[in-house]
């Protein structure tokens, strides 16, 4: 059974930061390309970051400069660093993980308001 499960979300400050974790598990993890996406209240979901299994990173225009993907392999687990966030970064959250088949979290809620 595949399961991806994200931590870390919460309440910030603009300006803040937080640091989001998805841990996976039934799947090869270094096999996987590994994403977070977002959606907003009344918005479709975005990619937010991706990184592959070959050691590429791709990022929205949004969030470039700000936000960093990164994965432990040896953890099974990918993590999104978020630095400077704005209120627009407001969203709930999700991992993803695609190679053959692609899989999502449960989603975790980021809200950036003071």
């Amino acid at each position: 059974q595949v399961q991806l499960v994200e931590s870390g979300g919460g309440l910030v400050q603009p300006g803040g930061s937080l640091r989001l974790s998805c841990a996976a598990s039934g799947i090869i993890f270094s096999r996987y390309a590994m994403g977070w996406y977002r959606q907003a209240q009344g918005k479709q979901r975005e990619l937010v970051a991706v990184f592959t299994s070959g050691g590429s990173t791709n990022y929205a225009d949004s969030v470039k400069g700000r936000f960093t993907i990164s994965r432990d392999n040896a953890k099974n687990t990918v993590y999104l660093q978020m630095n400077s966030l704005k209120p627009e970064d407001t969203a709930v959250y999700y991992c993803n993980a695609q190679f053959a088949r692609n899989f999502w979290g449960q989603g975790t809620q980021v809200t950036v308001s003071s």
